[in-house]
Formats: structure tokens, C-alpha cells, sequence
């Protein structure tokens, strides 16, 4: 039997997708291979593999102890990912944007999100043949469509009209989440309802907190901003929903984009390169503001144009299910512990 520990703090903070994708592996791993992996969270002791999905420093710490097994890294972000997400001054920036490299140096091999992570790890002088790309995904167990019956009593329950067209966004309110362009979305169609599920995830360190508190104080009538919920209610949103909408300009492989096929929801996205390489042709995309106008007006009067979204929010569920995953993992980890 494996033993793996794996080593997160990402749970402490709420709203944040590395917290989604840490709790997600875990399960599946004492769902699928408890007979084979004995999983342990944050302990220091022996084990086979080490594997780290938060870049602590007492973590870092710990890749220098003997019998720390196979170390693997799990990269969410790199520092320019961070930029437009959170205020940190100079010195400190740099000296942290040093350590993220370094603590990614540390690792016997490296775990990416997005494959678009592996030329800018190269380029910091991390070898190829040490980064893999595998996926992140969503248990069908927390996140699923829901009966027409089960709609109609939430949207009864959340005060929205049954007829009434509504837009979902989801993720920490910041700059780069393309907050911005989701609230003059909202003002430039004042019959749909608009709903933002999400918060300040680190409080003021958030990049525009002050702008961004007054707009959540403040918004539109059409625009809700729940602020950080349960995973459980979240899904609730997805299924009530008639189009998901994340505005984002830089993202990773975000977790909301999969748990919003996971529940058959339509997904209309910013056309950016990293989302090309990964779920093509199972989602909208739109070049800026105006387009994403354009193209909710678009799905709004062409309902086949909507359902077809629909489906193929189902196809991309299935093809980033737990199942599947669950095979690339196990391999991978059998053959990480090979080269222990």
C-alpha cells in the first residue's frame, strides 16, 4: 500500500478554487483506492510520496527532511497569475514571486493544471521530463443537474421569477476576475438577473478592495452578490441558472467552469488561448464586453442555440469526470513512487 501525505492549507481560506480541487482529490482517493493509497493530510512522518498543493513555508521546510518519499508539487499559479488578484508592495512581492519558483524547484516532479503552465515553468529552468499535466475535475456526487421540479423550488426559494432569464458568475471579486465587465453586463440588461456567487477570499490584501466592497454595497437592482457560500448552495445557483458567465482575464482551469458542466449549465467565457487547449467547443466564448452582449442575446432568442450549450456542458462533464480521472492519477502516482 502507497502511503501518500498530502500537505494543504487551501481549505483554510473559503472561495478559492485550489481549496475546491485539493478536497476533490482527496475524496477521490479514499473513494477509489482506499485499499490501495493511505492517504494522510499534513503529517510529517514517512511515506512514499509527499505531496504538496500550497507553497507554506514549514512545507518547504519539510522537502529538506530524510523519508519524505517522492515530493510533487501541485501548481494553481504561477506569480504572474497572482498579478490583479492581490495588493503585495514592493520588497515583498519580489522576494515572494522568488520563493514560488523556488519551492516549485524543490519538487521531484511537478503537477499542472493547464498545460499552458508547462513553457513558463521551462522557462524558470524547470525540466520538461519533471511536469505533468493532469486535469481538474468535479464529483458528480456534489455537483449535478437537478429536476425541473427541484428548479422551480429553488428559484421559489431565492425570490427569482420562473421565467425570468438569469446569469451566474462565481469565483473571489477581483479585477481579474472580470468583475467589471459582469456588472455593466448587468446594467445593460436590466430584465435578466444577474448573480455573482463569491467574496473578498483575503479581505483587503484583495487587488481594489475598496472599489470592488462599494459595488457589492452598491449594485445594480438586477445584480446579487451572495458572498461566499457552501459548496452545496453554490450548486443550487448552478442549477437555477439558465447561462454561466466568467469574464475572467487570466485563469488557470477553474473549478467553477467545471462544476457548472458538472450541473448542465451553458458556459460563456473570455476567449482566451488557455481555455482553447483545454475544453474546445464545449463552452462560448466572447472577445470583450460588447461581444458577451452580443452572444447573451444570441443564446436568449435561439433556444435550440442554448440547449446545445446544454449538452455540451454534459459532454465536457463526462469527459473530466472523477471516473476518468481517477485512472490518471493512479498511474500516476504508482509511477511516481517507482522513481522514489
Amino acid at each position: 500500500m502507497l502511503d501518500i501525505h498530502m500537505f494543504s492549507t487551501a481549505t483554510k481560506v473559503k472561495g478559492q478554487g485550489v481549496g475546491s480541487a485539493y478536497m476533490e482529490l482527496v475524496q477521490l482517493l479514499q473513494r477509489h483506492f482506499q485499499n490501495e493509497f493511505k492517504v494522510s493530510i499534513n503529517q510529517y512522518g514517512r511515506s512514499d510520496i509527499s505531496h504538496y498543493h500550497t507553497i507554506n513555508f514549514r512545507f518547504f521546510l519539510s522537502t529538506f527532511f530524510r523519508r519524505r518519499g517522492r515530493k510533487i508539487g501541485y501548481v494553481h499559479f504561477l506569480p504572474e497569475t497572482l498579478e490583479g488578484s492581490l495588493t503585495i508592495p514592493q520588497p515583498f512581492k519580489g522576494i515572494f514571486y522568488h520563493y514560488v519558483i523556488a519551492f516549485y524547484r524543490r519538487m521531484d516532479h511537478l503537477v499542472v493544471v493547464n498545460p499552458s503552465f508547462i513553457p513558463k515553468l521551462i522557462a524558470y529552468q524547470i525540466p520538461a521530463n519533471k511536469i505533468t499535466y493532469i486535469p481538474n475535475f468535479v464529483s458528480r456526487k456534489e455537483f449535478y443537474p437537478q429536476s425541473p421540479e427541484q428548479i422551480t423550488a429553488l428559484r421559489q426559494h431565492y425570490q427569482i421569477p420562473a421565467d425570468q432569464f438569469v446569469i451566474l458568475g462565481a469565483g473571489q471579486i477581483q479585477e481579474r476576475k472580470g468583475v467589471d465587465d459582469f456588472v455593466e453586463l448587468a446594467r445593460r440588461n436590466p430584465d435578466i438577473q444577474f448573480i455573482w456567487a463569491g467574496g473578498f477570499s483575503f479581505g483587503k490584501m484583495t487587488d481594489g478592495y475598496e472599489r470592488y466592497k462599494k459595488i457589492v454595497d452598491t449594485p445594480p437592482a438586477n445584480l446579487r452578490f451572495t458572498g461566499i457560500i457552501e459548496r452545496s448552495e453554490l450548486m443550487n445557483f448552478y442549477n437555477l441558472s439558465d447561462l454561466f458567465l466568467l469574464p475572467s482575464y487570466n485563469e488557470l482551469f477553474p473549478m467553477s467552469v467545471l462544476e457548472s458542466f458538472a450541473c448542465g449549465t451553458p458556459v460563456l467565457l473570455r476567449d482566451l488561448s488557455l481555455y482553447r487547449s483545454i475544453i474546445a467547443g464545449y463552452y462560448v466564448a466572447a472577445t470583450d464586453v460588447d461581444d458577451m452582449h452580443q452572444k447573451i442575446a444570441d443564446l436568449r432568442e435561439k433556444p435550440a442555440s442554448l440547449a446545445y450549450m446544454q449538452q455540451q456542458a454534459q459532454a465536457a462533464a463526462d469527459y473530466y469526470s472523477e471516473e476518468r480521472l481517477a485512472k490518471i492519477w493512479h498511474r500516476f502516482y504508482v509511477e511516481q513512487a517507482k522513481e522514489g
